[in-house]
């Protein structure tokens, strides 16, 4: 059984063997007519060819055979092959069967071309001159799944010319709009949430397109706000949906309500007893506090109680968001729980990056001359080793003009 053969040989090159003897064998597969043999062809030669590979070639002409088929699991197949094996300097041999498939009646086929052609700017970025109207002609397309390749690609594009897409907005939020009201069939529900990914995929595309543009920004901010108020936070992927709300409405031209809003939602985050929802709780938070630094204030306890969590990750993360909450107002609450910390930590690493952390607030916000001396000489005492030279000068320079100072009053 030459399938068997073949499989067999990707098993040992996973494991590091050579199998050059055999590669033709999974190059001749490929011309197979049963479609399994043919996909296992495939598979096995996007495992063994390279770009430099002298078979290649034979592999190209298989493609473009099946690329002309009239079995749609044949095209596919190619498809799927293409978007692995085809580099930058065959891309011109593929490209134009390749193109003719985005008209295929079967969704299958035009998905998988949209994916590809997205491969071909990866590999070979001039290659494809069209491809931002051919991504926009997807955003059209009757079927979902095509809807969602297309919005895979224009995320990519669109970093690079915000302002080109920008005219893309109504019809994204209109899409949005369509998701969450579930005009989409079940079969793409997750856990009782429509298209979980297709929502994620479009805020994302909102919050390139949203950014230093108020004009587009103030087009999508009711969808936003019905996105977070229609989000099931009794599952994960409803948590997922809000936090990437909460991004994208930290990422456009902001607006304080909607602002305010995503500020509510991110609290439920922080009072969650589930740590992976209260890592994005204050990730969220800090995007948020970036924007808008007043929206610190009602959660700092809460951010603050999350240091006495065992978790490492979640305790780095709340010394991270503490640290750029502080103000003049704050200091003292937040360094005399840094200093805390600082005294039952035993990780070096965390240790050093306090000591830093709250030299630098000590520095800044300092309310007094005698708490920064007082927050100096614990440092020197618990982490002296850690502290850099020059904080140690400052801190005896300062010593020294008090004494001179009390000298001249006697």
């Amino acid at each position: 059984d030459w399938q068997e053969f073949v499989m067999r040989m990707m098993y040992c090159e996973m494991l590091g063997h050579r199998v050059d003897f055999g590669y033709i064998h999974a190059v001749n597969m490929g011309q197979r007519t049963v479609l399994g043999e043919k996909r296992t062809g495939y598979l096995a030669a996007s495992l063994f060819l390279d770009a430099n590979s002298e078979l290649l070639i034979l592999l190209v002409n298989t493609i473009q055979k099946d690329l002309k088929s009239a079995n749609s699991w044949d095209v596919c197949a190619a498809l799927s092959a293409v978007t692995r094996v085809i580099g930058g300097e065959t891309v011109p041999a593929v490209l134009k069967p390749v193109r003719d498939q985005l008209t295929n009646k079967d969704a299958h086929v035009r998905k998988g071309a949209v994916m590809a052609l997205q491969r071909f700017v990866h590999k070979a970025p001039d290659s494809v001159e069209d491809i931002g109207a051919i991504l926009k002609r997807t955003i059209g397309d009757r079927d979902p799944s095509v809807m969602t390749a297309g919005l895979c690609g224009l995320v990519d594009v669109a970093k690079t010319d915000p302002v080109a897409y920008a005219n893309l907005v109504p019809s994204l939020v209109s899409i949005l709009k369509q998701v969450i009201e579930h005009r989409l069939p079940r079969e793409y529900d997750y856990h009782r949430t429509p298209a979980p990914w297709l929502q994620i995929k479009l805020l994302k595309l909102l919050a390139i397109l949203g950014h230093a543009n108020q004009r587009s920004s103030e087009e999508m901010y009711e969808v936003l706000r019905e996105v977070m108020t229609r989000a099931d936070m009794k599952t994960t992927i409803g948590f997922a949906i809000i936090f990437e709300t909460v991004r994208t409405i930290t990422r456009i031209y902001p607006q304080q309500q909607l602002l305010t809003a995503a500020s509510d939602f991110t609290s439920r985050f922080l009072t969650s007893e589930n740590r992976n929802v209260k890592c994005i709780g204050i990730d969220a938070l800090s995007a948020i506090v970036q924007v808008n630094p007043e929206f610190a204030a009602q959660h700092q306890m809460v951010v603050i109680d999350c240091l006495e969590d065992p978790d490492e990750t979640l305790k780095w993360k709340t010394l991270d968001l503490l640290f750029r909450m502080t103000n003049s107002q704050n200091v003292e609450v937040v360094v005399d729980r840094m200093t805390w910390f600082l005294s039952s930590t035993k990780d070096d690493f965390l240790k050093k990056d306090l000591v830093q952390k709250i030299t630098s607030l000590a520095e800044k916000y300092a309310p007094s001359n005698s708490w920064y001396i007082q927050t100096m000489n614990f440092l020197l005492e618990k982490g002296g080793d850690l502290m850099e030279g020059e904080v140690a000068h400052n801190l005896m320079r300062l010593l020294a003009e008090g004494a001179s100072e009390s000298e001249e009053q006697d």
